[in-house]
């Protein structure tokens, strides 16, 4: 477990601009990313929030500016050192065919593999603390493919957390999975940033971000609209740069958060009718 008090190097972006073939999808963008805090990347469907998250993890090089870890440009750095420091979570990764879980989870611990090194009391530990954490002592030996949908999520969640990067990136870790394993997923999340890890996800429900992040980032277009505390970025015109909706804001009677309600708008209308 990590030490609240442990220093947590600042993850920022400095005027970085990232193109694929069809144009620019990211254009100068600057951010720091709160230590030791949840933050959440929203914004429509093409808008760049992935492909932020993952120059931010030296996934895409930016076509210009820089990605700074502490002091240190990440494109420089040393690449198990990195993952050291920072672990990401790609939407709906890869299942190695017939993988177990401990074999899955274990995977987490190459970033501090040594050629010559066999696995150590620290690789053991940091898995089976992952594997307890994540409540999946009990299903070690099972294929990973023959879970359910949040299983398998806390499958990959326990790896990345066997990483014991200071900082974790997610892309979607909610999506396509039904609402009682949402909630696990997220209050897991929370659990970690208790503990002092960074955490950094893109979300597409936006009543979760409200509800779960301390910190939002609201994109459109390749560039930040807003960012902020929740509370702040409550507001229907904000929303409505940034989704084209027109909403009104309640507050949720469970969580006491910001809870956004779309307005009926028939310019949103379907394009045809079938009756």
């Amino acid at each position: 477990m990590q030490n609240n008090n442990e220093i947590t190097k600042t993850l920022s972006a400095h005027h970085v601009s990232l193109s694929y073939s069809e144009g620019q999808i990211i254009n100068r963008m600057q951010l720091a990313i709160p230590a030791k805090k949840l933050t959440v990347i929203l914004g429509p469907n093409g808008c760049g929030k992935s492909s932020l998250l993952k120059m931010l993890s030296r996934i895409k090089h930016p076509d210009e500016g820089c990605i700074l870890l502490g002091k240190e440009n990440i494109l420089k750095m040393n690449s198990k050192t990195l993952a050291r420091e920072l672990a990401l979570l790609v939407q709906k990764p890869e299942l190695p065919e017939g993988i177990e879980v401990i074999e899955l989870v274990s995977r987490g611990r190459y970033p501090h593999q040594k050629m010559w090194q066999q696995w150590s009391l620290d690789d053991e530990t940091a898995v089976q603390e992952a594997l307890f954490a994540t409540g999946l002592t009990e299903l070690i030996h099972r294929p990973v493919a023959s879970l359910s949908g949040g299983q398998q999520q806390q499958v990959w969640l326990a790896m990345v957390l066997a990483q014991k990067s200071n900082i974790l990136m997610l892309d979607e870790p909610t999506s396509f999975l039904d609402i009682r394993a949402q909630l696990l997923v997220m209050n897991f999340c929370l659990s970690l940033r208790d503990q002092g890890k960074t955490l950094v996800m893109v979300l597409h429900d936006i009543n979760q971000a409200f509800r779960y992040a301390d910190n939002i980032i609201m994109m459109h277009e390749g560039k930040i609209v807003a960012e902020g505390k929740p509370e702040d970025l409550a507001n229907p015109d904000i929303i409505h740069t940034v989704y084209g909706v027109n909403t009104t804001i309640i507050t949720d009677p469970e969580s006491q958060t910001p809870m956004i309600i779309p307005k009926k708008d028939p310019s949103i209308e379907p394009l045809y009718s079938f009756s």
